[in-house]
């Protein structure tokens, strides 16, 4: 006999990314355009500083929101970047990855039976935690709008169990992110209602043709917006594991008990080295997002040559072309291509019942292996359905 489970935990899934991986695993000679994460190398000068970190045993725990040099450098970088100031002794938590962030957040503001509206297709990281959390998503179709949350889009899905509205922008899949009127015109009604947003910044470094604007940056907006972002993508960390949250220090405070008794604090290493990345590293994304702009610009090439529907990103790493002309399911597409066309792509649905008819493709690779995985899905087109 055995002890029954939280049902909360039992009623969500593995990430359909992680599901197809799983099943394709075992297939020889595949070129993948699949993995979100730079194919960077963290800056020399970023791991020296973790190596001094160890050398001077900066190895116990710090404050549990992190140590205050890191959350003053945060500090920094969001007032001379975004326009935005938060203090650093009580409004920026350092957690364990954006992520944990994530979690945290949604611990502390939602209530059984609340809503949050999510912004489709999305990221899959985000519904699970909103469950465990004990409320409900409700997602928001943005696939006739570029793949951005407009007013009256948002107009539709608010109700009075609305508790927050997640805007995860530059996105992953879709690489789309908002414009300074296009931001403004979305406030206009963000501000008739009583609730809070997340704003997913991650890609913020990641911006290609114009600078990355912070929803928290408008009038009556940075004290119901949460924040969420880390160095994962714009230092190359991944594996640091370092991410945070900006909040008003009354939310910030409730935030800091859930991740107290969470993690207790973020690795002590990892931010040593997100301090000297967010000091003497402020310049480290640029050639990164030079690269990638590059990338961007040939594989939107390329993917228009082949006849595919697909929107220029305007940040991230992510195109999310239409494959609806195939008239097999998404996932069905992506076992096909495998299997036959030799290129790994994650099938749309992995990113909500909205992304159906549509693939993902990571350009954060160098430009052998894209030209490779691009020229093996042109041939899987011309030859294969």
């Amino acid at each position: 006999m055995q002890p029954t489970l939280n049902t909360s935990v039992q009623n969500i899934e593995i990430s359909g990314i992680r599901k197809f991986f799983n099943m394709v695993a075992d297939e020889q000679n595949v070129t993948s355009l699949t993995i979100g994460q730079p194919d960077f190398h963290t800056p020399n000068h970023v791991k020296e500083a973790g190596k001094t970190a160890l050398d001077q045993n900066k190895t116990m725990y710090t404050h549990n929101a992190g140590i205050l040099d890191l959350r003053k450098a945060i500090a920094s970088f969001y007032e001379n970047n975004y326009g935005l100031s938060y203090n650093p002794e009580s409004e920026i938590i350092v957690s364990t990855g954006a992520s944990q962030a994530i979690d945290i957040t949604f611990r502390t503001i939602l209530n059984t039976g609340d809503e949050v509206i999510l912004p489709a297709p999305i990221y899959p990281g985000y519904e699970p935690l909103v469950k465990l959390a004990g409320a409900k998503v409700v997602y928001a179709d943005t696939t006739g709008d570029d793949f951005k949350l407009t007013k009256e889009t948002l107009r539709k899905y608010i109700t009075n169990k609305t508790k927050c509205v997640v805007l995860p922008y530059p996105s992953n899949p879709t690489g789309a992110s908002f414009t300074e009127a296009e931001l403004k015109e979305l406030v206009s009604e963000l501000q008739k209602h009583d609730i809070f947003v997340l704003a997913d910044e991650i890609y913020s470094e990641l911006v290609y043709d114009r600078k990355h604007i912070s929803i928290g940056a408008f009038k009556g907006m940075r004290d119901r917006t949460i924040i969420i972002n880390g160095l994962s993508k714009s230092h190359a960390m991944t594996g640091f594991r370092i991410g945070y949250a900006l909040s008003p220090s009354w939310l910030a405070k409730e935030m800091l008990k859930v991740h107290q008794y969470n993690v207790s604090c973020a690795s002590s290493i990892s931010q040593f080295a997100a301090l000297e990345a967010l000091t003497n590293g402020l310049n480290d994304p640029s050639e990164m997002r030079d690269a990638y702009k590059t990338r961007r610009d040939f594989v939107y090439q390329r993917l228009q040559g082949m006849g595919l529907q697909v929107n220029l990103p305007d940040g991230a790493f992510y195109f999310f072309p239409q494959f609806k002309h195939t008239n097999v399911s998404s996932f069905e597409l992506g076992l096909d291509l495998v299997r036959r066309g030799k290129v790994a792509l994650v099938p749309g649905d992995a990113f909500s019942p909205l992304g159906e008819g549509y693939m993902r493709l990571s350009y954060a690779y160098d430009m052998e292996t894209i030209k490779e995985g691009l020229n093996r899905l042109e041939a899987f087109l011309q030859h294969q359905l």
